[in-house]
C-alpha cells in the first residue's frame, strides 16, 4: 500500500495543501507500526481459527486439532468433528466476517455516513427477499441452493438503490443512497413478512437462515463465491486513496483528476459484491462491518487505505469468536454466530452514538 503524502490542490493563489480531516493525526501515526499491526492481526486470525476448530460442544486440544488436518485417522470421531465440521464453518466464518468488514467500511466512505452498515443500502434485504421467493416459488429446502438466489437479490436490490438515489442534477448524493437504501430495505421487509404470514412451511425454512449461522453450510459455496470475495476485497483496497480524495469534496476530486462518480461505481459494485457473497454464504449478519470499522478506524486513523486493511483481519476475528462464544454459553447446543454478533453489536452502536466517538479517528 502506497503512503505518499496527500497531493497539494492549487487553491487559487493560495496554493494550500488539501488533505482529509483528520489527516494530521494520521500523519503521525508511523507506517512502520501500521504494518505491525497488521501482523499482530495475522496471528490473532490463526489463533480465531485455532479455537474454532478447538472449542465447541466437544472440546479437542491443539495437538489433536493439528493431527485430524494433516495426519487424520479414520473413524476417529475427533477427527471427523474437526475435519467435516469445525473446519468448513471456521473457513466460512473467515471469508464471510473479513468480506463484511471491508465492505462496512466500504459502506461508511461511500455513504460518507459513520454508522452506515452494508444493510443500509438494501443488500441483505433484497438478499432476504430472494431467498424467500426461492423457498416459495421454487421450492428451494437446502441453504447450499440458497447462495445463487441471496446473491442476485443482493445485487438487484443494490443496483435498485443506486439507481433511484443516482438520479437528479446532484447524482449520487450520499445521504439520498441511504434514505433510498432505507425504503427499499422496508419495502423488502415487508413483503417478506406477507409471506410468511401466510406460508409457515416457508418460515420454518427461512428462520435457520435468517438468523446468521455457520452450522450446516455447505462448503462448496466457499468455493463457488470464493473467487467473487477475493475480487470484491481487491477492488476495495485499490480504492482506499480514491476515497481519501473524495473525503475532500467533489470540487477538489475533479480538481485532481478524480471522477467521482467512477469511484462510488465502483465502491458500490465491491459493497454488492463483498456483501451479497457473505449474506449468501452465512445469513444477513448485521452489525460486524460497524463495529469493525471503527475498531479499525481508532487503531490507523482516517486514512481509508489501512481502514480497509485493518477492517479483513477484524471482521474475519469477530465471526469467528463470536460462533466459538455461541458454541461454548449454550453447551451442548449452541447460539447462531448472528446472535451473538448482534448481542455485542448493538451496546457497541449506541456506545458509539451517545459518546460521538466515530468522529474522532
Amino acid at each position: 500500500m502506497s503512503t505518499a503524502p496527500p497531493a497539494t490542490v492549487g487553491a487559487g493563489a493560495t496554493g494550500a495543501t488539501a488533505r482529509p480531516r483528520g489527516s494530521a493525526r494520521a500523519a503521525r501515526r508511523p507506517v512502520a507500526a501500521l504494518w505491525a499491526g497488521l501482523a499482530v492481526l495475522g496471528i490473532a486470525v490463526l489463533v480465531a481459527a485455532v479455537l474454532g476448530l478447538a472449542v465447541g460442544a466437544r472440546s479437542i486440544g491443539p495437538g489433536d486439532v493439528w493431527q485430524a488436518l494433516w495426519w487424520p485417522e479414520a473413524g476417529l470421531t475427533d477427527h471427523v468433528v474437526v475435519r467435516e465440521l469445525r473446519a468448513p464453518r471456521t473457513l466460512l466464518g473467515l471469508a464471510a466476517g473479513a468480506a463484511l468488514g471491508i465492505a462496512g467500511a466500504l459502506a461508511q466512505a461511500l455513504t460518507r455516513n459513520p454508522i452506515a452498515d452494508p444493510g443500509l443500502l438494501g443488500v441483505n434485504a433484497g438478499a432476504s427477499l430472494a431467498v424467500v421467493v426461492a423457498i416459495t416459488w421454487f421450492g428451494v429446502a437446502a441453504p447450499g441452493g440458497y447462495v445463487v438466489f441471496a446473491m442476485a437479490g443482493a445485487a438487484a436490490a443494490a443496483v435498485l438503490v443506486y439507481a433511484i438515489g443516482a438520479r437528479g442534477r446532484e447524482g449520487e448524493v450520499p445521504v439520498r443512497l441511504a434514505l433510498v437504501g432505507a425504503a427499499v430495505t422496508a419495502a423488502a421487509t415487508s413483503l417478506i413478512s406477507v409471506v410468511l404470514l401466510r406460508d409457515l412451511e416457508t418460515l420454518e425454512r427461512y428462520r435457520l437462515w435468517v438468523v446468521g449461522s455457520l452450522a450446516g453450510r455447505e462448503a462448496g459455496a466457499l468455493l463457488a463465491l470464493g473467487p467473487l470475495l477475493l475480487a470484491g476485497a481487491v477492488l476495495a483496497l485499490l480504492l482506499g486513496g480514491a476515497l481519501n480524495t473524495l473525503a475532500l469534496g467533489d470540487d477538489a476530486a475533479r480538481a485532481l483528476g478524480l471522477r467521482p462518480a467512477r469511484v462510488r461505481a465502483g465502491a458500490g459494485l465491491a459493497v454488492i459484491v463483498l456483501c451479497g457473497a457473505a449474506t449468501a454464504l452465512a445469513g444477513p449478519i448485521v452489525f460486524v462491518g460497524l463495529v469493525v470499522s471503527h475498531i479499525a478506524r481508532r487503531i490507523t486513523g482516517p486514512d481509508e487505505r489501512w481502514v480497509l486493511a485493518y477492517s479483513i483481519p477484524l471482521g474475519a476475528i469477530l465471526l469467528v469468536l463470536a460462533d466459538v462464544l455461541g458454541r461454548v454459553i449454550a453447551r451442548p447446543a449452541e447460539i447462531e454466530a448472528g446472535l451473538v454478533v448482534a448481542f455485542l453489536g448493538a451496546p457497541a452502536l449506541i456506545a458509539l452514538v451517545r459518546h460521538g466517538r466515530w468522529s474522532r479517528a
